[in-house]
């Protein structure tokens, strides 16, 4: 009994981390790029890392962050909000406007729009479009409040 005990015990030690530690090199390329490896390069100067010397990771997870459930404004709706809660009426003008021009915006595809420093009809692009798109429905949802 006390024989297979001591061939546990000589058997954990030979198979043991500890002594089975192996030297890892560490250097870098002409790319600035740092390597490590067990087997050191033949043409670069190396710096010799003890394994056994080497603290392991952390195993395990990173608690959850609670996050904020309430979401933050950006100036646009906050300005909306401001417009919502002083003038109704404008608001209601902003809400016709926006559904209208999306009316068009969706049902036509060949528009054109006015240059912004001639004045001069130029044609809208599909990207100028989409985008257009986008920026009514923005107004859409900011400013036809459901009462």
């Amino acid at each position: 009994m006390i024989r297979i005990g001591l061939i546990s015990a000589i058997l954990a030690v030979i198979f043991s981390p500890i002594s089975s530690a192996t030297d890892i090199y560490k250097w870098v390329d002409k790319n600035g790029v740092t390597h490590y490896s067990q087997q050191p390069p033949a043409d670069k100067p190396v710096n010799t890392l003890d394994s056994s010397a080497i603290e392991p990771g952390k195993i395990g997870t990173v608690a959850p962050i609670k996050r904020n459930d309430e979401p933050v404004k950006t100036q646009q709706e906050l300005d909306a909000d401001a417009i919502n809660a002083k003038d109704a009426a404008q608001a209601e003008k902003l809400c016709e406007s926006a559904r209208f021009n999306l009316d068009v915006l969706l049902t036509h595809t060949r528009l054109q729009r006015s240059d912004d420093k001639t004045g001069e009809p130029v044609k809208m692009t599909e990207e100028d479009r989409q985008k257009a798109i986008a920026d009514q429905q923005e107004r859409i949802r900011l400013f036809c409040v459901k009462k």
